[in-house]
């Protein structure tokens, strides 16, 4: 939350309230819990509220008592193979308040276990990956640690992105086609094959499955729709925020839809595959044992995809695949080598 990690840098007094993007007030500011931390006037004005809720490592995050220099900010494991000889502190520099910050935590834990092996001081920064304007705020928070005539030895930017790596990356195989283009033969396909050959654990969300149990209520207007997508992609990311397999196989129509799905898998430190499922549509209407293409013609079914509603093609998808006449089996076999899923070992 970059706007609750910005606010408590200038709680500490580490930032100026003009190095903030405050929201237009009047607004209060909540933090992940709900609770509200601090209020913004119509001018600008902060007034504090309270304190945010309990985090992870919470009595590691810095406070007023400030950090014993020489100090060093990290934000790659890659830079604890460096540390100055003088350090006393390390300072992580995450946000770990949130459920989609996986990768600040693996850093947190990462410069932990370096501060215990150490003998050094552990402190959290919260200055996560996802801070704006990043380099700025990492100065700004350096010069400020360090006052006058301390040293604060600037570690950043040592190593490359970083994954999740608590459990092994998760992975979400996101199906995305007409109606009728094969989506849910391939995912159950694709489900049995990591089951039955490589011993996964794999979670299927079938589409009337998630309508009956997550989806209850909603309708198929577009709004409707969209809210089923992403209630999808976020149980999707949270199995594989867990270092799980998820397989949806939703018509996912629109690019905007499909972005905030990937945001959602990518933030929790998953990998999204964009299976493009592109039968093409006659076929789609000729397999069509339901009539729903019919009767969408016919004025019958309102914003029917593919015929009164667009399929927005995807531009970022890692697989695009046409089943017109072909076998299960060598389709399933492309997705898999996307997967690049590494092999188990016993």
């Amino acid at each position: 939350m970059p706007v609750l990690d910005d606010l408590e840098l200038v709680r500490l007094g580490l930032l100026a309230p003009d190095d903030v993007a405050l929201p237009a007030g009047p607004v209060t500011v909540v933090d992940a819990e709900g609770v509200p931390v601090a209020k913004v006037a119509e001018d600008g004005a902060l007034t504090w509220l309270s304190a945010r809720s309990s985090r992870p490592f919470e009595r590691w995050h810095l406070d007023d008592a400030g950090v014993e220099l020489p100090a060093a900010l990290v934000d790659d494991p890659a830079a604890l193979a460096e540390i100055p000889d003088s350090t006393r502190t390390l300072v992580a520099l995450a946000s770990v308040d949130g459920d989609d910050n996986q990768r600040d935590l693996d850093l947190v834990r990462a410069v932990r276990r370096a501060a215990d092996e150490g003998g050094y001081v552990l402190r959290i920064g919260p200055v996560g990956l996802a801070a704006a304007d990043r380099e700025r705020r990492i100065e700004q928070l350096r010069t400020a640690l360090a006052g006058d005539h301390g040293t604060v030895h600037d570690l950043t930017g040592r190593g490359e992105p970083r994954a999740h790596q608590g459990q092994g990356q998760g992975v979400v195989v996101l199906l995305s086609g007409l109606s009728g283009s094969g989506k849910s033969t391939l995912a159950r396909a694709l489900r049995d094959r990591l089951v039955e050959d490589e011993g996964r654990a794999v979670s299927l969300l079938d589409g009337d499955v998630v309508r009956r149990h997550l989806s209850a209520g909603l309708g198929f207007s577009p709004e409707d729709r969209e809210t089923n997508i992403r209630r999808i992609g976020w149980v999707a990311a949270e199995i594989a925020r867990h270092g799980g397999i998820a397989i949806a196989s939703p018509i996912a129509p629109f690019q905007r839809t499909r972005d905030d799905v990937r945001a959602m898998v990518e933030g929790r430190g998953g990998r999204l595959v964009l299976v493009h499922v592109a039968t093409p549509l006659a076929e789609c209407e000729r397999r069509d044992r339901k009539g729903l293409y019919a009767r969408a013609r016919a004025g019958e079914i309102p914003d029917f995809t593919g015929i009164s509603s667009p399929y927005e093609v995807p531009t970022d998808a890692t697989l695009t695949l046409d089943t017109t006449g072909q076998d299960v089996d060598p389709l399933v076999d492309q997705i898999l080598a996307a997967l690049e899923l590494p092999a188990i070992t016993d």
